[in-house]
């Protein structure tokens, strides 16, 4: 089954960020289409059986902003990692990426990180994957 939820980002360099996203966390190219001047109208970016959606900030169709434009990020991407953590935040490192969190293990279950690509977009990397069934929150 292809993915039913796919975050889209836009950046004001996006064939920059496609790049960098390949070499910092591992995703793979599925589709780039081009648009004028140098920017990218959309891209398909994969990573296991999930899927990202990367277009440059002029193109984008949404009118998303990059955090860059705003001034600050507006959201992040969570990505489940079966494991690696500590080596997939030191390649992430490697690339120039700005880590938020150092790995750490959290109270509620799992590994992870966090950090922000080269034009200021939020991304957290863990081992914790939460399930859909609804579940009572607690407070401490």
């Amino acid at each position: 089954m292809p993915p039913t939820l796919i975050p889209t980002l836009a950046y004001d360099d996006a064939p920059a960020a496609i790049e960098w996203l390949v070499a910092a966390f591992g995703f793979e190219r599925n589709l780039i289409v081009p648009g004028e001047n140098g920017t990218i109208m959309h891209s398909q970016l994969t990573l296991g059986g999930d899927m990202i959606m990367v277009s440059s900030t002029r193109a984008d169709h949404f009118r998303i902003e990059s955090p860059q434009t705003l001034g600050h990020p507006s959201g992040g991407i969570y990505i489940v990692l079966a494991g690696g953590i500590d080596a997939h935040c030191e390649r992430a490192r490697a690339a120039g990426a700005t880590i938020v969190s150092e790995p750490v293990d959290h109270d509620y279950g799992g590994r992870g990180y966090s950090c922000a690509d080269p034009e200021g977009h939020l991304w957290a990397f863990g081992t914790y994957a939460p399930t859909i069934e609804a579940q009572e929150a607690t407070t401490t």
